[in-house]
């Protein structure tokens, strides 16, 4: 089954070659490759991102998720990894974007913010400038042990579409998003693509049946 549409559709947490030719058979445009995470699920090696991204053709994009945040890491990161696109989960505090950008200027740069307040309109707005996407999650950062993804929660719809009307990159929704809720997401933020983890997995694993659903919820649209 190949899907198409007007919207852009991440699967995250791939943990496999054979899950991403199955995310990949069924339309996403992009995989989510997550690296080493302070919590939550989907976690592989680098090693393993590497074999991964090295086996998607293109134009797929490949998001190697990374919680570094210091950009001669985030940078150090990427080359163990080689993706073609670096998803930063958590607030960049040493260095800048433009260091990033200067020295892969082939890589896209997406930046993760966890919607927690109306606060976090402003923060996207600004980041928006620098950054190629940004990437709305259900995280929070600001506890003891991070959440930086991953929570199958969804936050306020209200705030999203907010920034996806001020923001000057695309903007991907996440954050508790499955076959059943996905069309209303969609309807209300209006974002450019959205990205799903736990909602087309059981027990962990890719779903094919719920993968199918999910697509086919986007297909209505």
């Amino acid at each position: 089954m190949i899907y198409s549409a007007r919207f852009h559709v991440k699967i995250c947490c791939i943990s496999s070659v054979e899950e991403a030719k199955m995310a990949i058979d069924f339309g996403a445009s992009a995989l989510g490759l997550v690296a080493k995470m302070p919590s939550g699920p989907g976690v592989i090696s680098d090693e393993l991102i590497l074999t991964i991204a090295a086996t998607v053709p293109p134009p797929i994009a490949t998001f190697m998720l990374t919680s570094e945040t210091s950009a001669e890491q985030i940078i150090e990161h990427h080359k163990r990894t080689l993706t073609n696109t670096i998803q930063i989960v958590d607030e960049l505090k040493e260095g800048s974007y433009e260091q990033i950008k200067k020295a892969l200027p082939a890589i896209k740069i997406v930046q993760v913010l966890h919607v927690i307040g109306e606060e976090t309109i402003d923060e996207a707005v600004k980041i928006s400038h620098f950054v190629d996407a940004i990437l709305l999650d259900s995280g929070n950062p600001n506890l003891r042990i991070k959440v930086l993804g991953g929570t199958g929660r969804v936050h306020n719809w209200e705030i999203s579409r907010k920034i996806v009307e001020q923001s000057k990159v695309p903007v991907f929704l996440a954050g508790g998003l499955n076959p059943e809720n996905v069309r209303q997401a969609i309807e209300q933020v209006q974002p450019f693509g959205v990205d799903i983890c736990s909602g087309v997995r059981t027990n962990r694993q890719l779903d094919p049946q719920k993968l199918e659903k999910f697509f086919n919820s986007l297909n209505c649209l």
